[in-house]
């Protein structure tokens, strides 16, 4: 489903078509919510007064609503679905679809859900219900004041309980036990006087084979009602541990569903949709309601569900029992209690990652609702992936941000396996090198899943179901044919198709190749094809024997290419990005032409190169099959010298150095902050250029791997002026993401090449840039002796923006430190520096951050004034990254001021600069920063709310210390001595465990007070 254009079920927010839509604070917010809550409805304006002034409304009251919804008018005409207030006395009426109101769908699905309940059809009711609970963000109407409105949230909020509690009686009807325990517990513990919830906790511990356990949660149960409210449990408590210890529980049975036995014994897991007694239930017994499911609503951030497969081939062929197989051991049976595993294994050109993509595309919706993780591992190739790069990957694509991603594999792993640990998710690892490249990235989740491929046969991987493909059976081969070519023309030559199969060995890609020679020229004959193999017997013998046999029909092909494509196919080898963008045809052959994929397409019909999708740009992606890859590769040593090779590579690393450079201008309005090196450019199509830079950040994040292993192959091929210099542009794409080992990765290998070739500045820029690194990871020994070792460099070579960038990082370091006398001196020099250079935006950076020492000092007029100019210099260059920084501090110095309603109003403004750019620790400051804001106003409720969102919002992307400090201020904000307690619990473990010593002393204080 696409993003609702309206949400009430969590903070209240509107969406447009290009992202959020802002919705003014207080009265605006307090109609909109009211209208929306009765959409299609009339709401009286008495009753909106009510809500806004409650008893004691202003003269003007009438008509400063009717101002409040003019402005809503305007505000709605942004919004992604068609929406207008019209006026119907007595008052107005929101006219929208049901569907596009979270609320009201949310109600819609409940109500069909209890519908398809007494009808029987449990399962489709599951499926509902488990929809709407999505569609919640949180508490409904989070962040408005409380008031009237706060009945209806109330009653809402009761309904999603409710809802929760059908579910999972259902689910419980159909024999789910085991995978209830979980979430039962989590519910138990945040609603722990709810004795519907305790009932079915108990039910579900009972059916699953744990006695003891149900016995233990109904006497926990007891014990806090009787703490709590003086009560003993309600009758039906009572007689859940009445027929435990009688052994006389009946079985909770749906309608559609047979009944079932507890385990007894050992404890037996069952399959996911069967009884305990019952055959194994694969996602394909669940019914047509599961087998074509209606879209899910859109999941919110904390449940972040990536769908990383690369699209499926719409010829594919294969055994039927062999993918049933496979289906079987990814979705577990009865008695599987670890991660799904199975291996795909084979020579090359056997469809390994055709198979794999094809069941992961079949099992996706309804058997790993949670998610699909990919990767090409590159086990073939000279560089495969390592397990902590893929791992990294990974946990950004579950919604962790780079700079929280920790540095060692074993962290990467623990973080990769929580946060999978309640998800029903499958990951494909294609092409893998062995086992240890494989191990670090399982889940420990039997919800999980996982699919390998790889040449080897990976024997070492414990319980795999391993499937080893040869060539394809006759019969598949033919089908594979007329897939390609067309039915009509296979039957029309039946025994030339028969001869065609036979001749190609049945190998997949070897017929995929002959048969597209074929698609291409629909006036040859199969019979003509055959005569033409034929020629070459001695080499198509051995097609089942081999490379040897896949270079025979490699070269076939290629030989058919005019003498340019041939060069081209060569040239593109040295590519190591794993799609090609088509200006790199230009690059290699020193090609101006606006269109440079016409120079890619020859290539592509004869299946040499394969279309790989569209990119931002609008421009397309090819991909090699990695044999033909080998190939080219072969060809290229055989016909180009050293110094041609190097030449083209050359004008391919000053294309993506181009490019690269243009992206960081556009960041930062100019060649600000960073050095370049003298290597010349090679300029793609001006085109390609521009929609490159309509999103910088984005072209950057799509190319990151192209990027990162041009940086290698220059620093390999001895071009260490280009890979210095695009080493260090890409600073530009690392600390804005935190992808901090890439970024060390990437300099240590151009480290290396600038120290070989005694490229003094070279070096010095890296060297400056890894002091950068070392710094944001809080290494300040290690990056003062790198900014020390570059400043010394730098200031041989006259070079003063190198000087300034070193001066403001160690400006930085001893701030950090609490030295403001030395931070000051080095930012005093650095300005210096930076305006010998004329860098205005270096200059800007390092206004922002001394003026937060001049604002701690109590120099509020000097820190103002620093502030004021910072702007005006991001502003006319256009740096919005710069701007949020600098308003923030804006924020914070209004504060200081007292003018907390003008602060609230910047911390709010940069908190959409935040949300707009995909910056979520970004986000959890400026909560937090609003939190101290409304604290400060004496609006402890308001406070509290932001504080709460701040720690939410830290603690789902994993950062600890930062969600520990906000539960910090929450406890100094409340005084509630049981609260306190529970707040700061965790947080004191994190202070104590990261160090973090001041903080832990005013934990135990408050602590201690409590």
């Amino acid at each position: 489903m696409s993003r609702l254009p309206f949400r009430l079920l969590g903070p209240l927010q509107v969406h447009g078509p290009d992202g959020p839509l802002r919705v003014p604070p207080g009265r605006q917010e307090v109609i909109l919510a009211a209208l929306l809550l009765d959409a299609n409805r009339v709401v009286g304006t008495h009753h909106l007064v009510d809500l806004i002034w409650e008893d004691n409304p202003p003269e003007t009251a009438r008509t400063q609503v009717q101002i409040c919804v003019s402005r809503l008018r305007k505000l709605l005409a942004g919004a992604a679905g068609e929406a207008t207030i019209t006026t119907r006395p007595p008052g107005y009426v929101l006219h929208t679809e049901a569907g596009d109101v979270d609320a009201a769908l949310f109600t819609g699905l409940v109500l069909r859900a209890r519908r398809l309940r007494e009808e029987g059809a449990s399962r489709e009711a599951v499926r509902l219900l488990r929809s709407a609970v999505t569609l919640w963000q949180g508490e409904c109407l989070s962040g408005l004041d409380g008031g009237p409105l706060a009945n209806r949230a109330r009653r809402l909020n009761e309904e999603r309980l409710t809802a929760t509690e059908l579910r999972i009686q259902l689910e419980l009807e159909l024999g789910r036990y085991d995978r209830l325990v979980g979430e039962l517990q989590m519910l138990t513990h945040e609603h722990p006087l709810r004795e519907k919830l305790r009932g079915q906790l108990i039910q579900a511990l009972y059916w699953s084979g744990r006695q003891a356990e149900a016995l233990e949660a109904f006497r926990t149960g007891r014990r806090i009602l009787a703490d709590e409210l003086g009560l003993e449990p309600g009758r039906e408590l009572r007689e859940l541990e009445s027929a435990i210890l009688a052994g006389e529980l009946p079985p909770p049975v749906a309608a559609d569903a047979a009944p079932a036995r507890p385990a007894t014994g050992a404890v037996r897991e069952q399959p996911r949709g069967a009884a305990p007694d019952g055959p194994a239930r694969t996602p394909a017994d669940e019914g047509p309601a599961a087998a074509a499911p209606e879209p899910a609503p859109e999941a919110v951030r904390q449940d972040t569900v990536p769908h990383q497969l690369p699209a499926a081939v719409a010829d594919f062929v294969s055994d039927a029992a062999r993918v049933a197989a496979l289906e079987r051991a990814l979705t577990g049976g009865p008695d599987r209690t670890t991660v799904g595993l199975a291996a795909i294994t084979g020579k090359p050109g056997t469809g390994k990652s055709t198979l794999a993509v094809h069941v992961a595309h079949t099992l996706a919706e309804t058997g790993f609702p949670d998610g699909q993780l990919y990767c090409d591992l590159r086990g073939t190739t000279g560089t495969p992936a390592t397990p902590a790069e893929v791992l990294g990957r990974f946990l950004r694509a579950l919604g962790i941000p780079g700079q929280l991603i920790p540095e060692a594999l074993d962290e990467r792993a623990e973080m990769y396996r929580t946060r999978l640990a309640s998800r029903r998710v499958l990951v494909v690892l294609d092409d893998a090198a062995g086992e240890g490249q494989v191990l670090p990235l399982l889940p420990g989740s039997r919800g999980c899943a996982v699919l390998v491929t790889g040449r080897a046969r990976l024997t070492a991987l414990p319980g795999a179901h391993r499937v080893e493909l040869d060539v394809l059976d006759e019969d598949m081969a033919l089908e594979l044919l007329s897939r390609i070519i067309g039915r009509e023309r296979v039957a029309g030559e039946a025994q030339a198709a028969e001869a065609l199969v036979r001749t190609v060995g049945r190998l997949p890609l070897a017929l995929r190749i002959v048969a597209a020679r074929l698609a291409a020229r629909p006036h040859w004959t199969l019979a003509s094809m055959v005569q033409r193999l034929a020629s070459e017997r001695h080499r198509l013998d051995e097609l089942t024997h081999g490379e040897m046999t896949m270079r025979a029909s490699l070269s076939l092909t290629y030989e058919g290419l005019g003498p340019e494509d041939r060069r081209l196919l060569r040239l593109l080898s040295m590519a190591q990005a794993p799609t090609l963008p088509s200006w790199l045809a230009g690059a290699l052959l020193d090609d101006h032409r606006p269109f440079p994929s016409d120079l890619m397409e020859p290539l592509v019909d004869v299946q040499m190169l394969d279309v790989d999708g569209v990119e931002r740009t609008g421009g397309f992606r090819y991909r090699f099959h990695e044999i033909i890859r080998v190939y080219a590769r072969e060809q290229l040593a055989a016909h180009h010298p050293p110094e041609v090779r190097r030449e083209a590579l050359a004008r391919m690393a000053g294309g993506w150095m181009h490019l690269t450079q243009q992206a960081h201008r556009t960041v930062y309005g100019g060649d600000f902050t960073v050095l370049h090196g003298d290597a010349p450019r090679w300029e793609p199509p001006a085109s390609y250029t521009e929609a490159v830079l309509a999103d910088p950040l984005a072209w950057l994040d799509a190319e990151q791997t192209a990027l990162c292993r041009m940086v290698e192959h220059t620093a390999d091929e001895g071009l260490h002026d280009l890979s210095w210099d695009l080493a260090t542009s890409l600073v530009t794409l690392f600390e804005v993401r935190g992808h901090y080992d890439l970024w060390e990765q990437t300099h240590l290998t151009a480290l290396a090449a600038v120290r070989k070739a005694g490229n003094l500045r070279g070096t010095a820029a890296v060297r400056a840039s890894l002091g950068s690194l070392y710094m944001s990871r809080n290494q300040f020994d290690t990056a003062r002796q790198a900014l020390n070792s570059a400043l010394d460099v730098f200031q041989a070579l006259d070079e003063p923006r190198g000087e300034a960038l070193c001066r403001r990082d160690m400006a930085l370091i001893a701030r950090t430190n609490g030295d403001d006398a030395s931070a000051l001196e080095l930012y005093r020099r650095s300005l210096a520096d930076f305006d010998r250079a004329g860098d205005v935006v270096g200059r800007a950076i390092v206004l922002t951050q001394s003026a937060h020492i001049r604002m701690r000092q109590g120099e509020i007029e000097a820190a103002q004034t620093q502030l004021d100019e910072a702007l005006d210099i991001y502003e006319g260059v256009g740096y919005t990254g710069g701007r949020a920084r600098t308003l923030r501090r804006v924020g914070q110095l209004l504060l200081e001021q007292g003018r907390s309603d003008l602060a609230v109003l910047t911390f709010t403004e940069v908190l959409e600069l935040c949300r707009d750019s995909g910056d979520v620790i970004g986000e959890g400051h400026l909560l937090r920063d609003l939190g101290h804001a409304f604290a400060v106003m004496g609006r402890p409720d308001r406070a509290r709310d932001f504080y709460d969102r701040a720690v939410a919002a830290r603690e789902e992307i994993m950062d600890l210390s930062g969600g520990a400090l906000v539960r910090l201020d929450l406890a100094r904000l409340l005084e509630e001595p049981g609260r306190s307690r529970e707040l700061l619990a965790p947080a004191v473990e994190v202070f104590r465990e990261r160090r973090m010593g001041r903080e832990l002393a005013e934990a135990k204080r408050l602590l201690g007070a409590g």
